[in-house]
Order: structure tokens, then C-alpha cells, then sequence
């Protein structure tokens, strides 16, 4: 039996409401269609029709999108994070569950440049914690979890609040086994393919000029893992990506590079391991060595933790279950 309820907003405006519904009403579309409810706009008042228990959760999801649209463009990303934050549930009946979630702790929030960066699931919000309160983190999981973004944007605020003095991104480039030379271009054209997803965080979080600038000025480095033997870094933020293409050594070497006033963040995905046949991965041998240790973390995220499209979890878990048989 469907109900309706209409939705009180404080405060509001036309400008922020046409924000909040998108354009053409994507936004409430993507509601609507997320929780098999009707949405209705009528001037400055928005009724929802629907089943009770889904209409609560679009109570708390149209409020938590309408607090965004003072600083960010809503768009079906924010919407379908917002919906993930009230951990709404599909059942194979199509009807709604909906399981309250502790709030997240506003301590981890990041404010950059250009948007809030919060955490998304649990895991998240437990993962920015580590980071914060360890001098070596790491995440580790399958894609679209977060474990590189977040750590970009902790390295980006710690930087920013004269934590460290720079921020340091290393990859290993695998595919070309570390020996670049013979790729066309010059060293920066030659490592770019592999450093780019850290500078799309990058400029999503701080704009492609502003990078620029820090780059210019040496306080944000981007470089292959190769690049590192010998060095010792004092008061900077280390990002070590794609670790599971590490070899033990080349993990060893990174490691040991950390110095005094620094942070490290070490982020991979186990299941996606290039490294030539007979090569054990250091991010899989240092779960193994140093998990014991203390002001060292790790985060081992699932597909619940997947923040990217909804394809992109059920991808997750079909492989995870190809696996298994």
C-alpha cells in the first residue's frame, strides 16, 4: 500500500532546489527509480509517494543532498552516494530495506580546493582514521573502493595544514619492467600512462592549474618506484599505488625510504597481480610480516565498499565467485 509524505526543507531556495533535482530532474529520477517511489516537485515543495519505509529513505537522502548544493553540483555520482550512505538494499522482490548506519565521524572529512572529500562506507571512514593516526597505512582491495582517492586527498591535507612539506606518488611500472627506455617520449611522457590515475585525483581535488603550480614548485612529486632507490624523504606524505605489482624487494626499498616527520599510505588490489610468473608480490609478503606492528595499519576493503558504478560491485563479486568454484 503506498503512502505520501511532502519533504520540508529549511532554508530553501530555487536555486539550490533546481541543483538538487538536476536537470530535467535527472537527480530525482535516479531516486525514484533507486526506491520505486513517485517524486512529485510543486514549486518549492517535493511529495514522495511510495512505500513508508522508502519514503524515509528519501526523507534522508533529499536532505543529505540538499546540505551539498550550497558548495558542490549535484550530479547522479552524489546522488548515488548518498543512497549508499543510508545503505539501501535491492532485495531480489525489488521491495526496500533500510539499515540505519552510525554516523560518520566529521574528524575524517577533507576539505580541498574543490570539494568535500568524505568517506563513503565504514570502511572509509576507518581507513582515513588509519591514515591519520599512522605513520604507515594500508588499503587494500578490488577497484572503485577508494584506496588511492583517499589517500591523495589525506596526503593533499596534510600538506596543506604544514604537516609535511611535500607529497611524494610512486608507481611501479610493471608493464615496461621498470626499464623505460626504450618508450618513446620524454622521462615525463614515458611515465605519464602510469601515474595518471594519482593525477586525475590530482586535479579533481585541486584543479589542473593548482597542480600544476605545486608540481612547479616540487611540493607534489610524481614518479615511478624505480626512481626511489637511495633516497630518504623527511616530512613528506608517500603514496605507493598498484603495490601488488611490487616485487618483496622493490616493497623493502620503498619501506625503508620513509624518514623522519614522514607518512606512507601502500594501496593495491591482491586479485590483480602483473608481476611475472614466479614473482611473489611485497604487497602480499609485507600482510604477512608486518600486520603485527605497531603505527602500522591495514584496511582490507570487499565489493561492499565499491563507490563507482553499481555494475562495478556485481562485476566484483561475479569474479570473486568464479574464483571460489
Amino acid at each position: 500500500m503506498s503512502s505520501s509524505q511532502e519533504i520540508i526543507i529549511d532554508s530553501l531556495t530555487n536555486t539550490r532546489l533546481a541543483n538538487l533535482c538536476g536537470q530535467f530532474d535527472e537527480n530525482l529520477r535516479y531516486i525514484e527509480k533507486k526506491l520505486s517511489i513517485e517524486i512529485l516537485s510543486n514549486g518549492n515543495n517535493l511529495r514522495v509517494i511510495g512505500d513508508d519505509q522508502a519514503i524515509i529513505v528519501a526523507n534522508r537522502v533529499i536532505k543529505s543532498l540538499y546540505e551539498l548544493t550550497m558548495d558542490e553540483i549535484i550530479r547522479q555520482e552524489q546522488v548515488h552516494f548518498a543512497l549508499k550512505e543510508c545503505d539501501v538494499l535491492e532485495t531480489e522482490n525489488d521491495s526496500i530495506e533500510h539499515k540505519a548506519i552510525e554516523d560518520m565521524d566529521d574528524r575524517w572529512q577533507i576539505q580541498t580546493t574543490r570539494k568535500l572529500i568524505r568517506p563513503r562506507s565504514e570502511n572509509q571512514n576507518s581507513y582515513l582514521a588509519a591514515i591519520m593516526k599512522n605513520d604507515l597505512s594500508f588499503g587494500i582491495g578490488p577497484a572503485g573502493t577508494g584506496k588511492t582517492y583517499l589517500a591523495v586527498a589525506s596526503a593533499i591535507k596534510a600538506l596543506e595544514d604544514d604537516e609535511v612539506r611535500r607529497i611524494i606518488l610512486v608507481r611501479p611500472a610493471v608493464e615496461a619492467g621498470e626499464n623505460l627506455g626504450f618508450l618513446p617520449g620524454d622521462m615525463s611522457q614515458k611515465v605519464d600512462p602510469y601515474l595518471r590515475p594519482m593525477y586525475d585525483a590530482l586535479y579533481d581535488m585541486l584543479g589542473s592549474d593548482q597542480v600544476a603550480k605545486l608540481i612547479e614548485q616540487n611540493l607534489i612529486e610524481v614518479a615511478p618506484l624505480a626512481f626511489m632507490r637511495g633516497r630518504s624523504l623527511n616530512e613528506s606524505f608517500l603514496i605507493l599505488d598498484e603495490a601488488q605489482n611490487t616485487t618483496i624487494e622493490q616493497m623493502k626499498m620503498f619501506l625503508t625510504r620513509i624518514g623522519f616527520g614522514s607518512r606512507a599510505v601502500v594501496t593495491g588490489d591482491i586479485t590483480q597481480i602483473d608481476l611475472p610468473k614466479g614473482k611473489k608480490s611485497g604487497l602480499v609478503h609485507s600482510t604477512q610480516i608486518l600486520e603485527k606492528i605497531d603505527k602500522i595499519s591495514f584496511t582490507f576493503f570487499t565489493a561492499q565498499d565499491v563507490v563507482r558504478h553499481d555494475l562495478v560491485k556485481l562485476i566484483i563479486e561475479a569474479y570473486e565467485m568464479d574464483e571460489v568454484d
